[in-house]
């Protein structure tokens, strides 16, 4: 029995052609990094910029006319490039790290396993999220610090955005490196309290690394985060304690062996594969 040529036929799914790299899956798991703290803008922006206002007042309202001027420029406006960093740098770890480490709880984390997806496009899309986030916070805690008499637009933009999104970079590989060893909140908390956020208070931020005494100045000098501030903070101001170009080499090839960790680790599936 033949069907009337008017009647349409059954329906014929096509499979969907994925290269090498699947674009489509990279592109929504990134979105879906991204939409986790855009949801809840108030905790993931607004709490860290009213951090960084918080800071800044103390400094600016409570020290008041005893504040002295750091490597030649008004402290207030020396430190708001350096407050503005922090915030940055802290919110792209917590992106990738929280999301994993929330995952595992939460038992849901095959959802990063099942899909097809390879190391690679899990790698970068959750990178390109805690970017995303933590240029967000940068730039919405430089407006807010603008305001308060801080350094306002950048004498070199560009290079502001390059260390921005070069040490939100670094510090998202090293969030998804942490979220996949950590077994647990705790385990996420030491790495936070004990590693990450020592790094960001001492590299820099309310001081230059002139103030320190030797040999501490110079171990001082290879701590990453000290050039992510150091360079964004010349990009902001122009100050710095080194020539930027120095500090984006250290943090491209921070990246890329980071990078490469972070792939293998994945490809292994190291704690995340039962």
């Amino acid at each position: 029995m033949t069907l009337p040529l008017d009647e349409p036929g059954p329906a014929v799914t096509r499979p969907i052609r994925i290269g090498r790299f699947n674009t489509a899956g990279f592109l929504t798991l990134y979105q879906r990094e991204t939409k986790r703290f855009l949801k809840i803008l108030g905790q993931t922006v607004a709490a860290p910029m009213m951090t960084a206002v918080l800071f800044m007042a103390v400094f600016a309202v409570a020290i008041g006319d005893r504040l002295d001027s750091e490597a030649g420029v008004n402290y207030i406006v020396f430190i708001g490039p350096g407050l503005v960093m922090m915030a940055a740098l802290q919110n792209a770890f917590a992106n990738t790290s929280t999301a994993l480490v929330v995952s595992k709880v939460q038992g849901n984390v095959v959802d990063y396993l099942t899909p097809p997806l390879g190391p690679l496009e899990v790698m970068l899309a959750m990178t390109g999220g805690g970017i995303t986030r933590g240029v967000v916070v940068g730039v919405s805690a430089a407006f807010a610090l603008a305001l308060l008499g801080s350094a306002g637009w950048p004498v070199n933009p560009f290079l502001a955005l390059v260390f921005l999104v070069l040490g939100s970079a670094v510090m998202a590989l090293a969030g998804i490196l942490t979220g996949i060893w950590a077994e647990k909140f705790d385990g996420l908390s030491a790495v936070t309290n004990f590693v990450v956020q020592p790094m960001v208070f001492l590299s820099g931020t309310f001081y230059t690394i002139e103030r320190l005494p030797a040999p501490i100045d110079s171990i001082a000098a290879f701590n990453p985060v000290f050039h992510m501030i150091d360079g964004y903070r010349y990009g902001t101001i122009g100050v710095a304690s080194f020539p930027p170009l120095y500090g984006i080499a250290v943090l491209v090839v921070l990246t890329l062996i980071l990078g490469v960790v972070c792939w293998w680790v994945l490809r292994q599936g190291y704690k995340l594969k039962a």
